[in-house]
């Protein structure tokens, strides 16, 4: 595709220069802020070669697919004198990308409807710090699926040539897998401080002290001859016993940079300007590292442990199949309820701690639930819009993008998106029950579900997260068929 080429037949096309104030682009597409609308030629523009659809209004939302997003993004920079604005990863945008399509204005109202009911009970403190802990873990997402697809090309690689361990080239192809897992506090740091509004570099810096060597006695630095002096003990607290590196994971980063952004804060407002930069950073750290160090990490740990315990050890080990069960069918609800974001700071420290977290597979079911769903529906409905709404988001859900399933066709209808969940739950239990059978495995990276979290598999397991995944959809199809469709429930999409 021809991005500049594109980009000037959509600004001439979009009332040129003088009529676009801003524009930003999403994970679908490319967001024009318009100073008429009428001015923009709609129909013009869905008619360009590239061009899936287009939403119009203040904003003119110009869909091109995941990917050509980002590149006419740069290539319309280029080519224009409108101011550029961040970008915007509202990955829930989908039900509007559907609703453009599919060509239907009140498929768009009923989704896009439908989404901001949900949203609209999702205002509490609670849902704020969700929120907040998935604007600090989204950017790190490509990182992790780069991580986990190149770790998933190495296990291959050993499996079929368990002699190429010895290559000192396959070793540092291997290491690339490993690098974000590697510098995971450091990110999770430098977003955090962004996202509150402090440092970003002190923020990484705040990442970096609850993994300081010098808490298991070890110094950070060599001495003038080359050793290394070694403390006699590790830190011990009076409370809560003996410190170690990594204390608390990802959340007493969290928590410790945003104390570094709290106390940075406050002292800008008594530090003069012209002293600033020589004394808060330093205070910033000495402050944001003693409590850290004497009641983040102690506690966070506490926190991470009790979690692990809860939905591994308790949940999946002990609770097995019905364990398994659960979590899968209550995964759409969490969603729902905008709590969901809660559990990726668990995830990533999974992950980092032995390289797989256990628990995505069985969650990712709930899309295997609402794939059946949807095929069943089709199946069943004599009605054109609702067909015509599933034969376009049904390839998304079977990639692992649910929401316009989810907002466009379960949610609206009601019943069978409690069909989905329960038939996504056989799916969940398979998983766990394989668990049982043939040792824990699990995603090796965020970001994928459906067919695409097949490559971030634990290699040798791949087996029950496909089954699992061909449960869920047959259970969430026959529940749906025989239970959780009738035809006047289409009245309810209008």
């Amino acid at each position: 595709m021809d991005y500049k080429a594109l980009s000037r037949e959509i600004l001439s096309l979009a009332g040129g220069n003088e009529n676009i104030d801003s524009f930003t682009h999403c994970m679908t597409r490319l967001r024009l802020n318009v100073n008429d609308p009428e001015k923009v030629d709609v129909a013009g523009i869905k008619a360009l070669d590239g061009v899936l659809g287009v939403v119009p209004g203040d904003q003119v939302q110009i869909v091109v697919g995941p990917g050509h997003s980002d590149r006419l993004d740069v290539a319309f920079a280029e080519v224009s004198n409108a101011a550029h604005v961040d970008f915007d990863d509202d990955e829930e945008d989908e039900p509007d990308a559907l609703a453009a399509l599919t060509g239907g204005d009140r498929v768009r109202d009923v989704a896009g409807e439908t989404r901001a009911k949900v949203k609209a009970r999702q205002n509490t403190g609670v849902h704020a710090l969700f929120r907040h802990i998935g604007n600090i873990f989204i950017p790190i997402i490509p990182g992790f699926v780069a991580g986990g697809i190149i770790a998933s090309i190495a296990n291959f690689w050993k499996l079929a040539d368990p002699t190429i361990v010895k290559n000192p080239w396959f070793l540092a192809f291997a290491a690339l897998g490993a690098i974000v897992t590697g510098a995971l506090n450091f990110i999770v740091g430098h977003n955090t401080a962004k996202e509150f509004g402090g440092t970003p570099v002190l923020g990484f810096i705040a990442g970096g002290v609850p993994y300081m060597p010098a808490l298991a006695g070890i110094a950070a630095v060599k001495a003038a001859d080359g050793s290394i002096t070694t403390a006699a003990q590790p830190l011990v607290l009076p409370l809560f016993g003996q410190l170690s590196p990594g204390l608390g994971g990802v959340i007493g980063v969290m928590v410790t940079a945003w104390v570094f952004t709290l106390i940075e804060k406050n002292l800008r407002k008594v530090i003069p300007a012209s002293f600033e930069l020589f004394i808060i950073p330093a205070l910033t750290v000495i402050l944001g590292a003693i409590a850290a160090v004497i009641i983040i990490m102690p506690i966070s740990a506490l926190l991470m442990k009790g979690l692990t315990w809860l939905l591994v050890d308790f949940g999946l080990k002990q609770g097995g199949v019905i364990g398994g069960y659960l979590m899968a069918s209550l995964f759409l609800p969490m969603v729902m309820l905008g709590v969901h974001q809660g559990l990726t700071p668990l995830h990533a420290q999974l992950i980092a701690d032995h390289g797989f977290t256990e628990l995505l597979p069985i969650l990712a079911m709930a899309g295997g639930g609402q794939d059946g769903m949807a095929i069943a529906v089709w199946v069943k409905t004599k009605s054109k819009k609702l067909r015509t709404i599933i034969k376009s988001a049904l390839p998304l859900g079977l990639l692992g993008i649910g929401e316009p399933l989810i907002y466009g066709v379960s949610l609206p209808l009601i019943y069978p998106f409690i069909t989905a969940c329960l038939g996504a739950g056989f799916g969940g239990a398979f998983i766990a029950w394989g668990m049982q059978q043939g040792g824990s495995f699990g995603a090796g990276a965020l970001g994928l579900s459906g067919l695409f979290m097949t490559g971030v598999i634990t290699p040798g397991h791949w087996f029950w997260y496909l089954g699992g995944l061909a449960i869920a959809i047959v259970m969430g199809f026959v529940l749906t068929y025989f239970f959780g469709f009738k035809e006047k429930m289409v009245e309810r999409l209008g």
